[in-house]
């Protein structure tokens, strides 16, 4: 990785991309600390420190700290992810949007341009609700119209604000924008939870072989945690594809081999942003709303907060750990159906010539992808779910209390891989151009 930027940063090209890019990166970083007007920030922290869960340490880790300091990024690029999950289930669900996504480039702008609209509409519903709180919350500095008008037009101009910087990455930087806006973000919180790590786990030791011990055993487990993310980011199922020779005028046309490449994790991390967010929403609400719950709704709250999990002193709770692992699986299946369609795989295939040997074309080879699609969807969702549930093993049982979790590895590994890939191909591109000049 490190000898692909020293070459990147030889050719003028990519190397102005890359300053482009951390260019960017330091305005989202300032734009982080500056404050949302009309707001108590130190009374909402001294609240986000009382009423810290799963729910907000989640939400705070996406925006990179900027909720807990209620920031104007404080929405951060999370309105712009939601509209984009929901804008890809439409085109699913809604033929026109199906037929506009098959157009080529120009429907993807179209639906492009509609995802920022939803993506703002969003930001804006959320802005409202947040506001809504601080009211109701004793947070705000003059109880007024006008600041509620402001707070919201500050939050929603934000997210808006880092939208626009992750499509100008794309543009002019080295692509992946979106992504590289939530990675800096978790990235920047990391520091300040492996530093509360060693000082719960290891400086605070009295004995000095006890500590070693302990930040050997964190160093593992994360670098462990990393590997298995790579594998499951990288890991694929190559499906052979042989395809008829034909006659085209007086040539013989066909024969060649290629395959069907099939990821091993082939949802990515929406499962998980699905279940931790299905599972969190009505924690967050009753939040809001300053509803605790009595009696069994106490408890059933209580059991969706992961901070709950794998407590040996009240195991009941880790249900809601149970509940979750199903969830994952569930929506790890969920969400591959609607983006790989082994009929229309076959389909193709079928009029392209092409086989699968020894399956015949058609409904047979439909049947076969799907059957070898579930098989690999499970090992994905198992390795998710183990790659997530192992900071929750810890934060119960030791009290490890950390705000980047599986989620957030997965996320990191995958983005840096997926944009180290893009400068990769982009030194090769420039390299053909300058051959094909000389």
């Amino acid at each position: 990785m490190f000898t692909t930027l020293k070459n990147a940063f030889k050719i003028k090209e990519i190397r102005n991309k890359l300053l482009f890019t951390f260019g960017m990166l330091v305005v989202i970083r300032l734009g982080s600390q500056l404050p949302v007007p009309g707001v108590r920030v130190d009374q909402f922290m001294n609240w986000f420190n009382q009423n810290i869960g799963d729910e907000f340490s989640f939400f705070n880790a996406f925006t990179g700290g900027s909720f807990e300091r209620m920031s104007i990024l404080a929405l951060n690029i999370t309105p712009y992810i939601t509209s984009s999950i929901i804008m890809q289930l439409l085109t699913i669900a809604i033929p026109k949007l199906e037929e506009m996504q098959k157009e080529g480039e120009d429907g993807r702008k179209k639906i492009a341009s509609i995802t920022r609209y939803v993506t703002v509409v969003l930001a804006l519903i959320e802005a409202t609700a947040m506001a809504m709180m601080f009211w109701n919350g004793n947070l705000l500095k003059e109880n007024t119209v006008l600041n509620v008008i402001t707070i919201v037009a500050a939050l929603t101009a934000g997210s808006a604000f880092l939208m626009w910087v992750g499509e100008r990455i794309t543009e002019k930087g080295v692509g992946n924008g979106i992504s590289i806006v939530l990675v800096i973000n978790i990235i920047s919180r990391i520091p300040q939870d492996i530093d509360l790590l060693f000082e719960q786990f290891v400086f605070d030791q009295e004995a000095i072989a006890v500590g070693v011990v302990a930040a050997l055993v964190i160093i593992a487990i994360i670098a462990g945690m990393v590997a298995l993310v790579v594998i499951l980011n990288d890991g694929t199922r190559k499906i052979p594809v042989q395809y008829a020779k034909k006659v085209q005028g007086r040539k013989m046309v066909g024969g060649q081999t290629s395959s069907i490449p099939l990821k091993v994790n082939t949802a990515g991390v929406i499962p998980i942003i699905f279940a931790s967010s299905l599972m969190q929403l009505p924690v967050v609400l009753c939040s809001f709303f300053n509803y605790q719950g009595t009696g069994f709704w106490a408890h059933v709250l209580r059991g969706l907060s992961s901070n709950n999990w794998c407590n040996p002193s009240e195991p009941v709770y880790s249900i809601g750990l149970v509940v979750y692992i199903v969830l994952v699986v569930c929506f790890a299946y969920f969400y591959t159906s609607i983006t790989f369609n082994p009929m229309e795989i076959s389909e193709n295939m079928k009029k392209q010539g092409g086989f699968i040997p020894g399956i015949r074309p058609g409904k047979p080879t439909s049947e076969y992808l799907t059957k070898i699609l579930n098989y690999i969807i499970f090992i994905g969702a198992v390795g998710l779910t183990i790659v997530c549930v192992i900071p929750f093993v810890f934060n119960g049982v030791f009290g490890a209390q950390v705000s980047f979790g599986g989620t957030s590895l997965i996320i990191i590994v995958s983005v840096v891989l997926e944009t180290m890939k893009q400068i990769e191909s982009q030194m090769l591109v420039r390299n053909y151009k300058g051959f094909l000049n000389d």
